[in-house]
């Protein structure tokens, strides 16, 4: 063989073997299920499975969730033994778990352990879609129910990640059963004072749906995750009609108000850990434990000696003043006591009020459930929060969260700020009176200590709704009466116009309130509340928050309720 020969064919070889390395390092791709398109799955994979061309979201096998949410090699599986069973007998039943098991290289749909997050022990469980679309059958709901009743008795937090096509039908009434015995063994593990929490992924559907997802003291959602009871397709062919765009996805939920908020997985583990936290629940809390934190508060001693009276308003001038949108918002001041803030959304009835906002707060190491009016800082704003008059879903979501308060003996304070409740043909539809009454009844019952603070107006019925506290303190120029100065003149005079005189001989401000012992304490303004005394009055409402909190520190659950009762029975 010549030498030209040699070197063509080791050319050639070259060239082939070139050829081989291209095809060997070109990327996997597989399809992006909400886009579409061809996506790289090592990218993919990188950006914890959402899409970089559309951030859609990948659904998640489960040996992913774990690592994507627990500490490493800290996971430690429970119930792996798993019996064979066809309770009905039903044909092909056991070959299409096993072509399931082989697929998926899990032995059911759901896997469930003990683990930790960020040092923190819980309880984590995942329900995998390629397993026969995560359907619930009884070996499902028995891990799931064992699970939960092995972290009642360890006192252990849950954090279940659902997803689920529905029952399984193959298993007929006894899928069905399932649903009991879950949410049964929930109740059980919130009587006990511990924290259950669901990831609501795509999709969330069935059974599943009505039952364990839906229970969560905390309900948290994937974007775009498709939630619903009944799937898009039964609905269509039911109902016969063309669905909404949006229908059933996650973000309809959260409006609606069956949903606390959603998540996105780069913050998911970050906030099992601060729920864990937030939910503790240690029997008598030492509520004020603050010793050896360091605060730095923006006021000086010099604000704090200045003369905090020395331009008295009228009350007139005091009503216009409460009415100002300029007036610093719950928020404003909230931004200033809470070390962070979480907001929770939703009454888990009808829908998300937003001229309510509450969720839980912390404030130094102290938890506390946080129930705020807000009207709004600008017209778009005051728009959208029904410029601060809540609906019955509102004051719905406020005792939702403040049972919860109840449940994981958390401190509640409220901010009031509201022209009274909103009056309209849906809110009578939806039972306005009913929802304040029942707030009424169950906050003078809590068994924690409840604060009220009224930062601005304070109007009827509307505000008293959630301003049945331990304690009432008022803003220095803030207002509180049973209707407005127009309302009382129109009714009693005839004369609406005669609102600045009405204002006078009501007694609406807070140095009447305090002399008719309608009020605990006054918090000075220190000139008048806004932007430039904002920080001013919340660095005092927090050092002022925090000795209630000690003031309280050791004290009986039923004491608390208790005071509570007499303090309103006095009047």
């Amino acid at each position: 063989m010549s030498w030209v020969n040699i070197f063509n064919r080791n050319k050639q070889k070259a060239t082939e073997n070139t050829t081989v390395e291209k095809q060997e390092a070109a990327p996997e791709l597989i399809r992006c299920p909400k886009c579409g398109k061809m996506v790289e799955k090592l990218r993919v994979a990188k950006r914890r499975y959402i899409c970089y061309e559309c951030e859609g979201y990948f659904r998640v096998k489960t040996s992913n969730r774990i690592r994507m949410v627990t500490d490493p090699n800290t996971f430690e599986e429970w119930f792996t033994e798993v019996e064979v069973s066809n309770p009905l007998a039903y044909e092909g039943y056991e070959e299409k778990l096993a072509e399931a098991r082989e697929k998926t290289g899990l032995n059911e749909a759901f896997t469930v352990g003990k683990c930790k997050i960020f040092g923190e022990d819980a309880v984590v469980g995942v329900c995998d879609a390629r397993f026969m679309m995560a359907s619930m059958g009884h070996v499902l709901g028995e891990r799931v129910t064992a699970a939960i009743e092995r972290a009642t008795k360890e006192k252990l937090p849950v954090f279940l990640f659902c997803c689920s096509g529905g029952a399984r039908m193959q298993e007929g009434i006894i899928s069905l059963m399932q649903m009991a015995k879950t949410s049964a063994a929930i109740k059980r593990h919130g009587e006990a004072g511990l924290l259950y929490s669901t990831i609501l992924t795509d999709p969330t559907t069935g059974g599943v749906t009505a039952s364990f997802a839906m229970l969560g003291d905390v309900i948290m959602a994937e974007p775009g995750a498709l939630i619903g009871f009944a799937g898009p397709r039964v609905i269509r062919q039911t109902i016969g009609q063309e669905l909404p765009e949006g229908f059933q996805t996650a973000e309809f939920l959260v409006e609606h108000g069956f949903v606390d908020g959603i998540v996105e997985r780069k913050n998911l583990k970050k906030m099992m850990y601060f729920l864990i936290h937030a939910h503790r629940c240690t029997g008598k809390r030492s509520w004020a434990d603050f010793s050896g934190k360091d605060f730095h508060f923006h006021m000086t001693e010099i604000l704090k000696e200045k003369v905090w009276y020395d331009q008295p308003k009228t009350a007139w001038e005091k009503v216009k003043g409460v009415r100002q949108m300029e007036r610093p918002s719950a928020l404003d001041y909230m931004a200033q006591i809470f070390d962070v803030f979480v907001e929770a959304h939703g009454d888990r009835n009808f829908a998300d009020d937003p001229a309510i906002v509450g969720g839980v707060g912390f404030i130094a190491d102290q938890p506390v459930t946080v129930i705020a009016d807000v009207r709004g800082s600008n017209i778009a704003e005051c728009k959208e929060r029904n410029f601060g008059m809540p609906k019955p879903e509102g004051y719905r979501k406020a005792l939702r969260l403040m049972k919860q308060a109840e449940k994981f003996n958390r401190p509640i304070v409220s901010f009031v700020n509201t022209c009274g409740a909103f009056c309209g043909i849906e809110a009578e539809e939806r039972g306005q009176g009913e929802a304040i009454a029942r707030n009424l009844m169950e906050m003078s019952d809590l068994k924690v200590p409840v604060l009220c603070i009224l930062i601005g107006e304070g109007g009827s019925g509307g505000a008293l709704a959630t301003a049945v506290g331990n304690e009432v303190w008022m803003l220095e120029n803030a207002t509180y009466s049973i209707l407005s100065p127009e309302g009382f003149a129109s009714i009693l005079w005839k004369d609406a116009g005669r609102a600045k005189e009405a204002s006078e001989v009501m007694n609406i401000t807070a140095q009447d309130l305090k002399r008719l012992k309608v009020i605990e304490e006054i918090i000075p303004e220190f000139g008048g509340a806004g932007k430039d005394t904002a920080a001013g009055i919340g660095d005092y409402l927090k050092e002022k928050i925090m000795a209630f909190l000690t003031k309280y520190e050791g004290k009986d659950p039923e004491e608390i309720a208790a005071e509570r009762y007499e303090r309103f029975r006095a009047f």
